[in-house]
C-alpha cells in the first residue's frame, strides 16, 4: 500500500493540472470501490473548481469551490494518472480506456486524470470541507511527521511506558500519521534501534533523535518519487526510485550497509508484517 511519500508524490504531480481548474466532467464507472461511492458523486464534481490539493496521512484531499472536499485513497493498487497535460509536464496522450479505469476527471484545461485500481481497495468520498477533521477516516489520526506538531516531546511521551515493540508504535496511525512498514524499517535502521525493542525501554535521548531521522527518511523518499515495489506509479506514469536506496527493507541475507558493520540484514514477522533489520548494529 502506498505510504506517505508515495501519496505526497502523487499529490505534487496532480497539483499543476488540478489546482484552480474546473472539472468539466467527472465519469464514475462503477458504484463502488472498497466502499460505495457517495450519492451523485459525478454530478457533485462536474463543473466544480478545485481550489487546492492537500494530503492528510495517506489520503489526498481536493477542496472544491462548493464547500465540499473529495477524499482519495489509493488503496493497494490505485493509480492517479495524468494525460494530455497542457502545461507540457506530461507527454502522454490520452490512452484508450482500460477495464479498471473507475473514475475519470476531464479537466477544463484539457488534462485528464484517471483513477485506475485493479484490486479495488481504493476509496473516494465527498463531505463538507468544514467538517473534514471529523471524518471517520481522519478524526483519529496523529500528527503529520513532517509537520510542527510532530516533535521530540510528542514522540518521547508516546513511547514512555509502552510494552509493545517500537515498530508497532511507529506504525500506529494515532501516534504518527502516514508512516508505513517500509519507512519505519528504514528509520529504525538509521537510528540503530532494533524493531524488537520495547518502546518504553528506549531512552528519551534516543526517542527524541528518531524525530529528525523519520523526517529525513520521508524527505529522501519524496525527493526520489517514492518507492515502486508492485503497482505504484507517479502521476506521470513513471516509477519511484527510492527502492534503490533501501538500507534494509527487502534485503534479507544481504550485507549491512552501515560503515564498519559486518552483519547481514535479517527478517522477522511482527503482527503479520515483515521487519527488516541488522541484528548486529540495531540494538
Amino acid at each position: 500500500m502506498p505510504e506517505l511519500p508515495e501519496v505526497e508524490t502523487v499529490r505534487r504531480g496532480l497539483a499543476p493540472v488540478m489546482e484552480g481548474v474546473v472539472i468539466s466532467q467527472a465519469d464514475v464507472n462503477r458504484p463502488n470501490l472498497r466502499w460505495p461511492f457517495p450519492p451523485d458523486m459525478a454530478a457533485r464534481l462536474t463543473g466544480q473548481r478545485v481550489l487546492g490539493l492537500r494530503r492528510r496521512s495517506k489520503y489526498i484531499l481536493a477542496d472544491l469551490d462548493t464547500g465540499e472536499t473529495l477524499l482519495i485513497h489509493l488503496g493497494m493498487s490505485g493509480r492517479m494518472l495524468v494525460s494530455g497535460d497542457p502545461l507540457g509536464q506530461f507527454v502522454h496522450d490520452h490512452p484508450a480506456p482500460e477495464k479498471h479505469d473507475h473514475v475519470v476527471f476531464h479537466m477544463e484545461n484539457g488534462a485528464r486524470i484517471t483513477f485506475n485500481d485493479p484490486r479495488r481497495f481504493g476509496a473516494m468520498d465527498l463531505f463538507a470541507t468544514t467538517g473534514a477533521d471529523d471524518h471517520p477516516l481522519l478524526s483519529k489520526l496523529g500528527p503529520e511527521p513532517l509537520g510542527n506538531a510532530f516533535d521530540e516531546a510528542h514522540l518521547v511521551s508516546a513511547l514512555a511506558g509502552r510494552n509493545t515493540p517500537i515498530k508497532s508504535v511507529l506504525l500506529d496511525q494515532r501516534i504518527i500519521a502516514g508512516l508505513g512498514n517500509i519507512y519505519v524499517c528504514e528509520a529504525l535502521f538509521r537510528a540503530g534501534i532494533s524493531p524488537r525493542r520495547k518502546a518504553g525501554h528506549i531512552s528519551a535521548r534516543r526517542g527524541a533523535a528518531l524525530v529528525p531521522i523519520i523526517r529525513d527518511v520521508l524527505r529522501d523518499a519524496i525527493e526520489a518519487g517514492g518507492s515502486s515495489l508492485r503497482d505504484f506509479r507517479q502521476a506521470d506514469g513513471e516509477l519511484g526510485y527510492f527502492q534503490h536506496s533501501f538500507d534494509v527493507y527487502g534485503r534479507e541475507g544481504q550485507p549491512c550497509r552501515r560503515d564498519g558493520c559486518d552483519g547481514t540484514v535479517g527478517r522477522i514477522v511482527q503482527s503479520g508484517r515483515s521487519s527488516f533489520y541488522c541484528g548486529k548494529c540495531q540494538r
